[in-house]
């Protein structure tokens, strides 16, 4: 089972839309994929049509100062059609505070990531992170094999991309070598406005590892989340839904190249 992070330092970039996208359009293809909210605003929880999962939340698997008292495969959720979910609610923010006194704290979803990956049940796990740098996302970027970055193109943005890709770097460094940047993905983009433009080329000038595909803002994405569903099943015609699919090539070619 590998695992990516959907993770940006900052709130807006449309990282639920684009980790619960992903996992129904891979799922689609006939992976077997599990959906981790660890963000305890819990968006994705809530866009996958889950109401209340209080008691039954990771929060109940990774514990907090002490090890929770909930293994990971009973809270998962079958969401159909090969796709699980792993829900959060507020207790996670209550999880985090407690974890900053814990020994191996950065390393807690790992090793409930591993006891599932043991199981073979999965093929892929995608893990919809909180919009910060505190230790639900280290923690988050030390289970993955990789990490998905959305942001919105925009100079005021530019800073923090770059303190999180700095922040990836750190991780690599002291806590998980082997993670990945699989890439940077423009979200929100409009062709139509020069500084989403003048944005993109930035970031190309600047070397930073951005995919060759943009997501573009649409109210049927928000309206997707509201009837607990993805843009990809709401309204399969309209344009964000096929730019999610080109994205979700980017990651199948990703798994690909694992199993080579």
């Amino acid at each position: 089972m590998k695992v990516i992070s959907i993770a940006n330092q900052k709130g807006g970039t449309g990282k639920t839309a684009t980790a619960h996208a992903l996992g129904v359009l891979l799922a689609g293809e006939g992976l077997r994929v599990l959906l981790l909210d660890v963000d305890p605003q819990s968006s994705l929880t809530q866009s996958a049509g889950v109401s209340d999962p209080a008691g039954r939340s990771l929060a109940e698997v990774l514990g907090g100062a002490t090890p929770g008292k909930m293994a990971m495969s009973d809270i998962i959720l079958d969401l159909g059609s090969g796709l699980y979910l792993a829900p959060a609610d507020i207790a996670l923010a209550a999880t985090e505070l407690g974890l900053t006194s814990r020994l191996g704290r950065e390393s807690v979803l790992k090793k409930a990531l591993t006891i599932v990956a043991e199981s073979r049940q999965f093929d892929l796990a995608i893990i919809d992170c909180p919009p910060s740098l505190a230790l639900l996302t280290v923690c988050a970027l030390v289970a993955s094999d990789a990490v998905l970055v959305p942001t919105q193109p925009e100079a005021v943005a530019m800073r923090g991309l770059r303190l999180f890709l700095e922040t990836i770097d750190q991780v690599k460094a002291e806590l998980n070598p082997d993670l990945e940047v699989l890439g940077v993905v423009a979200t929100f983009y409009d062709s139509r406005l020069n500084h989403h433009k003048a944005a993109i080329e930035a970031m190309q000038e600047a070397g930073l590892p951005l995919l060759p595909v943009t997501i573009g803002r649409s109210v049927r994405v928000a309206e997707a989340a509201g009837a607990g569903e993805t843009v990809t099943t709401y309204a399969p015609n309209n344009p964000r839904a096929e730019e999610y699919k080109q994205l979700s090539e980017v990651v199948k070619s990703w798994l690909k190249s694992k199993q080579d």
